[in-house]
């Protein structure tokens, strides 16, 4: 029997290649967006276009607002996004971010019902956020069996993050295999309204690096 998951995705090329390798998996994908305040709504529009691409079974768009809080420099446009390499945790990092959407996609697993939940977290060729390590995901998992009734009652829940320990040329070369269009995805911190990049920011300095070292062509639109 097909088992159901819940896929997070964000419209950015990791969250992009955590559904396709799901789908490859053999799960039958429920994909969850969230419009938390972010700086722009070109990812949602990007999450949409994947999800129907990749054979997502349904795809929800949370709302909540994150920017109530700032702190960030994708939820308060006070903060200026780094264009150059920074040290420590960087002012992009969003306060609890992957906490929250875990929390989420765990609640709706729950109602499905689905016990596995993917989340395209990465701590090789990352920004250095402290909730996309897999202590964070271990530790999640073990949250997600103590606070739920399908947890305590033995119908354990599994958080999955496949890439945490691939360079994001290895993420580019398996999404590609599996069929991902990255054309469609949008990463760039700042994009515009019709999801160009501005080539700059840490993501798209990542994500060029990625294709770079792939040796796969960049498919990303930049602003000009």
């Amino acid at each position: 029997m097909t088992r159901a998951a819940i896929v997070l995705l964000s419209g950015g090329l990791d969250s992009a290649t955590t559904l396709a390798l799901a789908r490859g998996q053999g799960y039958d994908c429920a994909a969850l967006s969230f419009d938390y305040g972010q700086r722009h709504s070109a990812e949602l529009a990007a999450a949409a276009r994947v999800a129907a691409q990749l054979g997502a079974r349904e795809h929800r768009t949370v709302t909540l607002d994150l920017g109530a809080f700032g702190g960030s420099a994708l939820t308060d446009p006070a903060i200026d996004v780094p264009s150059a390499p920074t040290t420590g945790i960087p002012v992009t990092y969003v306060p609890a971010r992957n906490t929250i959407f875990l929390a989420y996609a765990l609640a709706w697993a729950e109602v499905l019902p689905a016990r596995d939940v993917f989340i395209g977290v990465n701590a090789v060729d990352y920004s250095g956020y402290p909730d996309c390590r897999p202590e964070f995901i271990a530790a999640f998992e073990r949250t997600a069996n103590l606070g739920t009734r399908a947890g305590v009652e033995g119908d354990s829940f599994r958080i999955h993050a496949p890439l945490v320990q691939w360079s994001k040329a290895e993420i580019i070369r398996q999404g590609s295999a599996l069929g991902v269009d990255y054309g469609q995805t949008v990463s760039c911190y700042q994009a515009d309204a019709a999801g160009a990049a501005c080539g700059a920011c840490e993501s798209c300095r990542l994500r060029a690096a990625g294709f770079a070292d792939a040796g796969i062509p960049d498919p990303t639109r930049y602003r000009s």
